[in-house]
């Protein structure tokens, strides 16, 4: 064996990994914050298959309607969810697959 040779518990020194941006990671952070809170989840999981109204995601997740409003503007302001109106009433529905996605992960990660 050649004296320069490493011995296989020896590592070489690797280049540390390259990170996203502060500003990316800290929307990351936000982002996570938002599916901090189990009102959210909850409501995000009542919405998991269908569009519903306030009073229905209120009557699902046992809250008040004004509870469920407060909650849904951030996850709007997150998009996690997008609205449409129908006359008077607003539907709220997951934004997009991403939020399923996460959602079923993350229940995945926990049965584990």
């Amino acid at each position: 064996m050649a004296e320069n040779a490493l011995a296989p518990e020896q590592k070489l020194p690797t280049a540390p990994p390259v990170l996203p941006d502060d500003e990316v990671l800290y929307e990351l952070a936000d982002l996570f914050r938002v599916f901090g809170d189990s009102t959210r989840i909850k409501i995000l999981y009542a919405l998991h298959d269908d569009e519903l109204c306030v009073q229905d995601i209120a009557n699902a997740v046992q809250l008040s309607q004004s509870a469920v409003s407060h909650q849904l503007r951030v996850l709007k302001d997150s998009k996690l969810v997008r609205f449409r109106r129908d006359g008077k009433t607003v539907y709220y529905a997951l934004d997009d697959d991403h939020v399923r996605s996460i959602l079923s992960m993350g229940m995945d990660h926990i049965e584990e």
